[in-house]
């Protein structure tokens, strides 16, 4: 569990008291590729960090076409938020797409890690802030970008994904066919 304190103490302070009761309430967890974290359908129940491994967040347009919103690499926090604040059914698939080492919390632990810790709910601030202000820098190029910047973008603020993961979920997150990023590919 060093990983998920280390990331934590990134954003805050908590005594060893703190850190031995958050120890208490997380699960370690290995998520099988293919799994599915949290699912389309169902409201979210639990929170977790990555330890190892790498997850993505999808959907089904219209058409009925998978598309990949982003991917949830180690050390960082994995939770389907508006689902799991407010108790509503999810629009969305989170998915381990290689094995995953995570901590589990379940929301009636994780809920009770806000009731119990003095200022555990600042810090969550701050993560949920930075996650948020990540998405938006991650995706806004994508939208105005063509689909060769778009990959030298993806491999800048993924540097550590694109050789552990399918390049169809690669392709799908840049909006494009697997055949063209393979020509992009090839001409990089």
């Amino acid at each position: 569990m060093t990983e998920l304190f280390d990331f934590i103490l990134s954003f805050g302070n908590l005594n060893q008291q703190q850190i031995d009761f958050i120890k208490s309430k997380g699960q370690e967890t290995d998520f099988q590729k293919d799994a599915y974290f949290s699912e389309a359908g169902k409201v979210a129940n639990k929170v977790g960090f990555v330890v190892d491994g790498i997850l993505r967040v999808c959907y089904y347009n219209n058409e009925g076409e998978e598309i990949t919103k982003y991917f949830i690499e180690e050390n960082n926090l994995v939770v389907d938020l508006e689902s799991f604040d407010n108790q509503i059914i999810s629009s969305s698939y989170v998915q381990a797409i290689t094995d995953c080492k995570m901590i589990i919390f379940s929301r009636k632990d994780w809920l009770e890690l806000f009731q119990t810790i003095i200022g555990f709910d600042v810090i969550v601030n701050k993560i949920i802030s930075r996650a948020l202000l990540q998405k938006v820098e991650r995706r806004s190029p994508l939208v105005t970008e063509d689909a060769t910047k778009r990959y030298l973008k993806f491999l800048e603020i993924y540097p550590n994904v694109v050789n552990r993961i399918p390049l169809s979920y690669v392709a799908s997150y840049l909006g494009v066919t697997q055949s063209s990023l393979s020509r992009i590919r090839k001409n990089i």
